[in-house]
């Protein structure tokens, strides 16, 4: 087992312009205080809404609903698809909302990077479905790929936020599952710690333009109902057993909130012998490679694209 830190790079200089624009817009937007009490299927079609009017796809993306084993599912395909590789993406949201647009956008941007197809689990949201739904629903999508004929050598996982969360609990159950793994996974901030223990939790909060601790409290109460949980590998994946997991990109704001989080997994994964490598970017928010207009998102999937095509066969 290495002693060595893991690849952690961090990307000098200040955010641009654009991507400072963008973190004032956020801090109006997004940083509302949430009530346990509040209407989340009113919050959910205000998302919608905002996601709607601000993401607007390419129309050379095809979209095609799809069934994986009773879980909804959508498949995102380009003019640079090519047959066998594929991303399974999951999307982030807290678990309990869904931006369709945002994400089949973005899905769709890795896919002409790497001439894939994307599938795109639409898993139960809570509070409706709390944990373990969505788990259950993503390690499902996943048996269906492979029940399919997708080769896992050109399998590329991919989660953000709280996508990244169920992208490594559905690894780590396949690992005990004794199932493939895939070539790769793609992490953007992801949360992995429910305890919400990250040092970043309170220093970052000042400076976080999309979260507060109060909301993660509301977010979390959501979809885990019991604290005893908070630590089950389910839950925090940061507490799974990482040997034998496939190589990992991560990619993080320095000023999150969920920064040492991703830091926290480079190290364990890492400690585990795992492929590990780790980008921490300036003054960007949470999932900036969302942001096509930015520099800073172009740059970060310049180095995603070099990160998988070196792992993937």
């Amino acid at each position: 087992m290495s002693k060595r830190v893991p690849h952690i790079r961090t990307i000098a200089g200040r955010g641009s312009w654009r991507t400072r624009a963008l973190n004032e817009w956020l801090r109006w937007a997004s940083r509302k205080p949430l009530g346990f009490e509040d209407d989340v299927a009113a919050l959910r079609r205000r998302y919608e809404l905002l996601d709607a009017r601000h993401f607007k796809l390419d129309p050379s993306v095809r979209r095609e609903a799809v069934n994986c084993n009773g879980v909804a599912a959508e498949w995102i395909s380009v003019p640079q698809t090519r047959p066998g590789r594929t991303i399974l993406y999951m999307h982030g949201g807290s678990f309990a909302f869904r931006f369709p647009n945002a994400h089949a956008s973005f899905a769709a941007r890795l896919c002409r990077r790497l001439g894939a197809s994307a599938l795109m689990p639409d898993y139960r949201l809570a509070p409706e479905h709390p944990f373990p739904a969505a788990p259950d629903d993503c390690q499902a999508s996943y048996r269906w790929l492979l029940s399919q004929g997708c080769r896992p050598e050109q399998l590329l996982v991919v989660g953000d936020s709280a996508g990244g969360n169920l992208a490594l609990v559905t690894l780590h159950r396949s690992l005990l599952a004794k199932e493939p793994m895939p070539a790769c996974a793609v992490l953007l901030s992801p949360a992995v710690d429910c305890t919400l223990d990250s040092p970043s939790m309170a220093v970052n909060e000042a400076r976080d333009p999309m979260f507060s601790l109060r909301n993660l409290l509301v977010l979390r109460r959501l979809y885990v109902p019991s604290p005893q949980l908070y630590t089950h590998p389910d839950v925090s994946p940061l507490f799974a057993d990482f040997a034998g997991f496939p190589p990992l990109f991560l990619q993080a704001g320095q000023s999150e909130m969920l920064c040492d989080e991703a830091i926290r997994l480079a190290h364990k994964a890492h400690d585990s012998g795992v492929d590990v490598e780790l980008e921490l970017w300036p003054e960007t928010p949470h999932l900036f490679q969302m942001a096509a207009f930015l520099p800073e998102a172009a740059r970060a999937m310049d180095e995603i694209e070099k990160f998988v095509c070196a792992r993937m066969a």
